[in-house]
């Protein structure tokens, strides 16, 4: 029996781990090289939700639309009165970044839950995207 089967009864208690796998059997991730060939041949959106220190640390993507995680849903929906310019509408490409690929997986599944269904992630994050060799602006002082 799964939760689906019951939608009234309390929820199957479940790591982490298995929501991860699970949530990410609905997602069509992207490598950095895919994801860098999306934004230049899709118009998709780079967005980047480390927090500052991360961003301080490592540098940023160019052209990434930095976004904090507890603001993406309100930034990135298109229906929303606080969403930023480049919330033009549902059929957007979003890829969001994280530092290594997990947290991101989560926030674009819940871009997809509000309507945004090309919403995805990058495979290792912003890591994978610097060790891939795409570019990186140096960090502040760097």
């Amino acid at each position: 029996m799964t939760d689906a089967d019951n939608p009234g009864a309390r929820p199957l208690p479940r790591g982490i781990d298995a929501l991860l796998e699970q949530e990410r059997t609905r997602l069509h991730r992207l490598t950095a090289e895919q994801a860098a060939d999306a934004v230049r041949t899709e118009e998709a959106l780079l967005v980047d939700i480390r927090y500052a220190a991360l961003r301080d640390r490592d540098g940023t993507i160019p052209g990434a639309l930095v976004v904090e995680r507890n603001e993406l849903e309100w930034r990135l929906d298109p229906q929303c009165d606080y969403r930023l310019p480049e919330a033009v509408g549902h059929d957007l490409l979003v890829v969001v970044v994280c530092n290594e690929g997990y947290a991101s997986s989560l926030a674009a599944r819940s871009l997809q839950a509000l309507g945004l269904h090309r919403a995805t992630d990058l495979v290792g994050g912003f890591q994978a995207w610097a060790a891939a060799g795409l570019p990186v602006t140096a960090p502040p002082g760097a």
